[in-house]
């Protein structure tokens, strides 16, 4: 499993990807649309059109970490974005429920009750 500081930044992209593409294409993706730099020590999440299988791209100590997910079962969620946003931020937090399975729509944070 991943272990992730806390302080990086982790972005989806919510377009489906072609899951063919390498270290090459993914750095386009990023450069080309989300005008990013794919070096700046961010995380960049691709999933495919049948959301079955997720690439992780990562620049770390001079070069690239690519990761692939394939599921045997079900899928991965579909993010939506705020506007016309190509990608969303998420945290470390937020990656390991979406690794999971675990749905990001449905887990709002719940109000604290003091029992007095």
């Amino acid at each position: 499993m991943l272990n992730l500081n806390p302080e990086i930044k982790i972005y989806v992209c919510l377009a489906a990807t072609d899951m063919r593409k390498g270290f090459a294409g993914l750095s386009g993706i990023i450069r080309g649309q989300f005008e990013a730099d794919p070096t700046d020590g961010s995380l960049f999440i691709f999933i495919n059109r049948r959301r079955d299988r997720m690439k992780l791209l990562h620049f770390s100590a001079g070069g690239y970490w690519l990761y692939y997910r394939l599921l045997e079962k079900g899928t991965f969620e579909q993010l939506t974005a705020d506007g016309d946003d190509q990608r969303r931020q998420i945290d470390a937090t937020e990656l390991s429920m979406l690794l999971s399975g675990v749905s990001l729509q449905n887990a709002g944070k719940r109000r604290s009750r003091h029992v007095a």
